[in-house]
């Protein structure tokens, strides 16, 4: 069975980068020996393998990247540090106090929907 990685290193500037491959000791080795002048990570050596997710499927794994990706750095801070009940309370977006919520109307020919954020909605 092939297994596919998702992992997050950690940059000599504090950022972190996120990847998938099929080899994290072949992409770590070729990460630290700058093999692209052109990779994020090249001008950001020496890095540091922060956490590794194992996948059986390459779509899966894709997916997780690209919603790592688009972490912000405490969340996926909260990832790293296995604070898995913190996740669903740091969204990227931060809402002003008081800030109106926006009603979503759309429709489906004969099948009319709405959509109202609900305060209770995790």
């Amino acid at each position: 069975m092939k297994l596919y990685y998702v992992y997050i290193l950690k940059c000599s500037d504090e950022t972190y980068y996120t990847g998938m491959t099929n080899n994290v000791e072949r992409r770590m080795r070729e990460d630290e020996g700058g093999r692209n002048p052109a990779s994020y990570t090249f001008s950001r050596r020496p890095l540091t393998l922060e956490f590794v997710a194992e996948f059986t499927n390459p779509f899966i794994a894709i997916e997780r990247e690209k919603q790592f990706k688009n972490w912000s750095r405490k969340k996926k801070q909260a990832l790293i540090n296995d604070q898995f009940k913190l996740l669903p309370n740091l969204a990227k977006k931060k809402f002003k106090k008081n800030q109106e919520v926006q009603t979503l109307s759309f429709s489906i020919p004969g099948f009319p929907l709405r959509y109202k954020p609900d305060s209770n909605c995790r």
